[in-house]
């Protein structure tokens, strides 16, 4: 298959397209690389340096290329940029993500994978659920709120275009190559920190020193399997959790990284951060069925660790 991948050359992208090539796909990577890495663009894959608010010069990389199906990356990721500016938000993930699904409806890509997210759309999980894709959605973020919208987007050109949509709903993604330089991916913030003998910054689930945020974290290859099974329609459901399920307290996640990267914490114990929901646990049963079992947190932390001790240069 031809594969179209926006945000290719960023952290979830970059792994799709390498799991792309590996199954003998060719694969067209979009990114304006405003947060995506010119060297993150495995071998073999094309790169078209566009913005996906640029409907023109998307249409041309997607002319050009011909895909059978386009795999939607690209986005403005970060819950603290959303509040600081919705606009900026809204044009990217939602104006940016019409012109994606125009612009693949134009060559006659009809299968489109959506990037969405289901640690902000369901909002509060209480203790002890697990957030199932038929929950009300309850998002608090412009963020969230334009991805929620987007998938309802998808529906509509679903029942009027005949477009055949698949939306991912990731829980808190993590993984070797994940940028630690911005608002979003507190292991890759953690894990930079850490071998810099830097601070880091505990955001309080309710007062500062209670642990912080209970979230889900799955692994970036497992995310890439999701996107490829649903690439090449193996995925029947049109929404899908992307998740393991887990449980796990920022706390935990911090002192699971000391102990891999052989490092103590300087702790800054902080307040609530606006927009932040307590806790986003999501329902992994129909993940399960859909891709199989997923990496477990202490499998993906050793990896990511690994990476970063070997970006860093550490022993």
């Amino acid at each position: 298959m031809r594969v179209v991948i926006t945000g290719g050359a960023g952290f979830i992208g970059s792994h799709i397209a390498e799991l792309a090539l590996a199954e003998g796909h060719s694969v067209l990577c979009v990114d304006d690389l405003s947060t995506g890495r010119r060297e993150n663009v495995p071998e073999g894959a094309e790169l078209a340096e566009v913005d996906i608010r640029d409907r023109g010069a998307l249409d041309e990389a997607l002319r050009r290329f011909e895909p059978d199906v386009v795999s939607h990356q690209a986005a403005q990721a970060s819950v603290v940029v959303s509040l600081r500016d919705p606009l900026l938000d809204a044009a990217i993930n939602l104006t940016g993500s019409l012109n994606v699904i125009e612009a693949a409806l134009a060559v006659g890509a009809r299968k489109l994978v959506f990037a969405s997210t289901g640690g902000a759309i369901y909002g509060e999980i209480p203790e002890p659920e697990r957030a199932k894709v038929g929950r009300p959605p309850l998002p608090i973020s412009p963020y969230a709120c334009s991805k929620l919208a987007v998938e309802h987007y998808l529906h509509a050109y679903r029942l009027n275009r005949g477009l055949e949509p698949v939306v991912l709903r990731y829980a808190n993604v993590y993984g070797p190559r994940q940028d630690p330089h911005g608002e979003a991916g507190v292991v890759a913030i953690f894990g930079a920190r850490l071998l810099a003998g830097e601070a880091v910054k505990v955001f309080a689930r309710r007062t500062p020193g209670d642990g912080g945020c209970v979230r889900d974290y799955v692994y970036v290859s497992d995310v890439a399997r999701a996107n490829l099974l649903a690439v090449t329609g193996a995925v029947e459901a049109s929404v899908v959790n992307v998740c393991t399920g887990r449980a796990t307290t920022t706390a935990e996640l911090l002192s699971g990284l000391e102990t891999l990267l052989e490092r103590s914490a300087r702790v800054e114990q902080c307040g609530q951060r606006p927009g932040d929901v307590e806790r986003s646990v999501l329902d992994a049963d129909d993940a399960v069925a859909a891709f199989g079992p997923s990496t477990s947190l202490d499998e993906g932390l050793a990896a990511t660790a690994a990476w970063f001790r070997g970006r860093d240069g550490a022993a």
